[in-house]
């Protein structure tokens, strides 16, 4: 049976732009009201404006949790309970494992991973309680996969995914819908100087059309594009040598995408500055 989301009170956090600015785009014409959180609080509410239907602007920092919390009280005071979670805030930084800044390193656990980790702990319970709710996180085709140049990000990703299968287990029965969309390389601020590999660069329509998707029709694990999960189960059959050859092939080395590259210092210099004041990040 095909779930409405007319009506459906959803947070998604990273809403400014990219990906997450069309997730609530498309949850929006679809009825949903949809309350964007991002560090960027002007860009949300730019963003807000911009959009159809209900979406409400918040500042929010997912590595803080009295303004996770806050953020959540705030849409909940104005709507209600929250129905549906969308983890979609994230950060890449991407070079030589040897030459990644500590902070870097640090910056991409504490948003990717924990950033979710807290999402989850914070809303979950309260869903439980009640008997219904979705958590819906974007993570990456990283989560599976280890692209040179993304070590640090692969291993949030790969973290994001053990964490939510011992999650949803737990889960298991509550009534709470647990989803993980691991998209390939889409064409955001976040994906740009790298390469996409063998397959095609997706756009962010893409993966929030996965997230209507699996709103309406609930399931675990959705890759994007879909053969990419088929495809890693089968590599994964292989001889070490053969499965070596087989993702050089197959996954982009982006070490040698950014050395070809001089465009991500301004995204990285941004997405990767500490603040613990979302409304200081500009």
């Amino acid at each position: 049976m095909t779930r409405t989301l007319a009506g459906r009170i959803v947070a998604v956090t990273g809403g400014a732009q990219g990906i997450g600015r069309e997730i609530a785009r498309r949850l929006a014409e679809a009825g949903a009201r949809v309350a964007i959180g991002d560090r960027d609080a002007e860009a949300a509410e730019t963003t807000a404006q911009a959009l159809p239907g209900h979406v409400r602007a918040f500042a929010l920092d997912v590595t803080d949790t009295a303004s996770f919390s806050r953020f959540l009280g705030e849409v909940t005071d104005l709507w209600g309970p929250l129905d549906v979670l969308v983890n979609n805030a994230g950060v890449m930084w991407v070079g030589p494992f040897d030459e990644e800044p500590e902070t870097a390193t640090e910056r991409m656990l504490a948003v990717n991973l924990h950033g979710v980790i807290r999402g989850v702990r914070l809303v979950a319970p309260r869903m439980r309680a009640r008997g219904s709710g979705h958590i819906v996180t974007v993570a990456s085709a990283a989560s599976k996969l280890a692209p040179p140049g993304e070590s640090t990000y692969a291993a949030t990703k790969h973290g994001v995914l053990g964490y939510l299968t011992g999650v949803r287990e737990e889960l298991r029965g509550s009534g709470v819908d647990v989803s993980v969309i691991m998209p390939g390389v889409v064409d955001t601020e976040l994906a740009i100087g790298t390469d996409s590999g063998a397959t095609a660069r997706l756009q962010p329509g893409d993966v929030a059309a996965a997230v209507v998707k699996v709103l309406q029709r609930p399931r675990f694990e959705v890759t994007i594009p879909s053969s990419i999960g088929p495809l890693v189960h089968i590599i994964g059959l292989l001889p070490q040598s053969l499965r070596d050859r087989v993702l050089r092939r197959a996954v982009p080395n982006q070490v040698e995408a950014v050395r070809r590259s001089n465009t991500r210092q301004s995204y990285e210099h941004r997405a990767l500055a500490e603040t613990t004041d979302p409304r200081k990040n500009r």
